[in-house]
């Protein structure tokens, strides 16, 4: 089999599981079936803690190796949160705030550190 037929292969596979996987929950709970209390519990929960586990992950990889006199120690980081969670209070679009603070982190980082 050639490369590329190899790669289309593994390409469409993916696709389909990734269809497939996307499409479960909705084949699963539709109708008349009630959604089960822990599968609730869980799409309440999950996307804060996701969202934690990004920050830490965000915070802990800025800060390793480095000391506070070296460089550029995290102020990418602090600035993009600060205005994340500015923009998050005040105009309540979590769409502005991640692309606003993804562009001013990506800026400071491009030209200043």
């Amino acid at each position: 089999m050639s490369r590329e037929v190899y790669f289309l292969c593994m390409t469409l596979v993916a696709g389909v599981v990734t269809i497939a996987l996307r499409a479960f929950p909705f084949l699963m709970f539709s109708g008349n079936r009630p959604v089960p209390t822990v599968i609730r519990y869980i799409g309440r929960v999950l996307p804060p803690a996701a969202i934690a586990m990004l920050i830490v992950y965000c915070y802990c990889s800025a800060y390793q190796g480095k000391s506070f006199a070296s460089g550029g120690f995290g102020v990418p980081e602090l600035a993009a949160s600060v205005l994340v969670v500015a923009l998050q209070i005040w105009k309540r679009n979590p769409l502005l705030s991640i692309i606003a603070g993804t562009v001013l982190y990506m800026v400071i980082v491009q030209n200043f550190v």
